[in-house]
């Protein structure tokens, strides 16, 4: 893992992931949420949300004029990737068509045959991902792929996602237990040593000074 997708992660680990009970725009509940914006609006998290979708986008050989998705979720991340990058434009799909003006549903970039990407900061069922499919499709845009900050891997997202996207892949930068596993681990750094009591060191056998999170001897506590 490159040092900006793992920074990434640590700063969705802590700024973004919350523990509890938590009801879901899908109607569902979870024992956890991920608010994405929390880190992609923040200052640092927004330089490398950039570079982190960037690079998977470079290595993929997709090669995009622009980048988009629907409001607001897709919002900081197009803004980032187009700033980033200083060639990819951005635009933005409405949820629905403006009632004055021109009326369109698509904000920004507007070359029709254009080779673009989508994304979303947290891809769940999968619906507003799709949405934003179906209208750039109408509209005459050529996906080439799908992106997403964090999957949730539940609510059939991912086949929903790809079975809408194809035959363009969509990819995930994390998954939420790819977030979780970190945010555990930061916790549990975080936490003070307790001296441990009758108990040698899980690694070595020597007799242990402290026991969280682990049961740890002087040499390998740290």
């Amino acid at each position: 893992m490159s040092s900006a997708r793992q920074e990434l992660l640590c700063l969705l680990a802590t700024k973004s992931f919350r523990l509890g009970e938590f009801k879901l725009s899908s109607g569902g509940t979870s024992d956890y949420y991920v608010d994405c914006r929390a880190t992609t609006l923040d200052a640092r998290g927004s330089q490398l949300t950039g570079q982190v979708f960037l690079e998977e986008i470079r290595q993929r050989g997709w090669r995009p004029q622009a980048i988009g998705g629907l409001t607001m979720g897709a919002d900081p991340l197009v803004v980032a990737v187009a700033v980033t990058s200083g060639e990819i434009h951005g635009f933005l799909v409405r949820k629905a068509e403006k009632q004055h003006g021109t009326g369109q549903r698509i904000e920004g970039f507007r070359e029709k045959g254009a080779r673009v990407v989508i994304v979303d900061d947290v891809c769940t069922t999968g619906a507003s991902t799709i949405q934003a499919i179906e209208t750039v499709r109408e509209f005459g845009f050529e996906i080439v792929g799908v992106m997403c900050l964090v999957e949730r891997e539940e609510a059939k997202g991912r086949p929903n996602v790809e079975k809408a996207a194809a035959p363009a892949p969509f990819v995930s930068i994390f998954t939420a237990t790819d977030v979780r596993r970190e945010h555990v681990k930061l916790k549990e750094e975080a936490l003070p040593p307790i001296f441990a009591v009758a108990a040698d060191c899980e690694l070595c056998g020597r007799p242990a000074v402290t026991n969280m999170p682990r049961n740890r001897c002087e040499v390998h506590k740290a």
